[in-house]
């Protein structure tokens, strides 16, 4: 590679709103003086979980881990027994739940109340997806991800009817033979869109980016464990060679070669301080190479 590299970004990227918003109200708390724990991660992202560690906000795996002060709910949101709980044992409570997320909990309140049976598609190990769930009746509700799974189960044993509710995170078209199979075995069955419209952006945009023709590769940014962000990098797998990584350590001088035009995109967790250094490093290697062959 003998000409400089150009980064192009995709025209939506990065932290949602709902992530951003949760961000700032934790900032805004320490900055405040505030110290406490934060249920699990407050996105999936390794580098945030360190700066809030650093402002005094540590992230903990239970509710028991935490004897007083302050808990924080992240923006995946918790079961809503959690809020009593944590209340019952003097707890002062930081909600950062996405406002997407509690959309879906209400939608599945009201299908609850109205006697549905409750399908969630998306992953059952997600905290979004436990925090749906982890009140409800085990035998009141189904979540799965495949057809596979979805053609195994008897739907007609639910005449009462369904309700199909999705994991925000997830892409609903890749989904739709998901819905299909259980609508089609009970036509009873209804859906609620609970995807979040910043993932949809956020995925469009990547299906434009690695589709361009001028585009060389692409480069997806985002934490180990950040659903999303492994969903844009499978879209853009599709079309253009296509790297994952989590921050500068993972970038590799040998994917820029022959590369003219490289894209970028980024999970919602993914801060853009995070984006501009990984970005930074890119071109450093580009410019290595090309005094190298210079």
């Amino acid at each position: 590679m003998s000409r400089p590299l150009t980064l192009r970004r995709a025209e939506k990227y990065g932290f949602c709103a709902g992530v951003r918003i949760a961000d700032r109200e934790v900032k805004k708390f320490a900055a405040a003086g505030g110290r406490g724990a934060i249920l699990g991660q407050l996105v999936h992202n390794e580098r945030v979980v360190e700066e809030m560690e650093e402002l005094g906000v540590r992230t903990v795996d239970s509710l028991d881990e935490v004897r007083d002060g302050t808990i924080v709910f992240s923006a995946h949101g918790v079961p809503r027994s959690y809020l009593q709980t944590a209340r019952r044992r003097g707890l002062r409570v930081l909600d950062a739940t996405c406002p997407f997320v509690y959309d879906v909990h209400d939608d599945a309140e009201r299908a609850r109340q109205e006697g549905l049976h409750l399908v969630f598609i998306g992953d059952s190990r997600h905290r979004e997806i436990i925090g749906y769930v982890k009140d409800l009746e085990p035998g009141s509700f189904h979540v799965l991800s495949t057809v596979e799974a979805a053609a195994a189960i008897d739907w007609s044993a639910y005449p009462q009817g369904i309700r199909i509710l999705y994991q925000t995170t997830l892409n609903a078209e890749e989904y739709e033979e998901v819905a299909r199979v259980i609508e089609t075995a009970n036509p009873a069955a209804s859906r609620t869109d609970t995807i979040c419209y910043a993932t949809k952006e956020n995925q469009d945009a990547a299906v434009a980016l690695a589709r361009d023709p001028e585009i060389d590769a692409v480069l997806v940014i985002g934490g180990k464990h950040s659903a999303n962000t492994r969903h844009l990098w499978e879209i853009c797998e599709r079309h253009k060679p296509s790297y994952l990584v989590h921050d500068v350590d993972d970038v590799r001088a040998e994917w820029l070669d022959e590369v003219e035009i490289l894209g970028v995109t980024a999970g919602a967790s993914t801060p853009d301080y995070l984006i501009a250094e990984v970005e930074a490093r890119v071109q450093e290697l580009a410019q290595r190479r090309v005094t190298a062959s210079g």
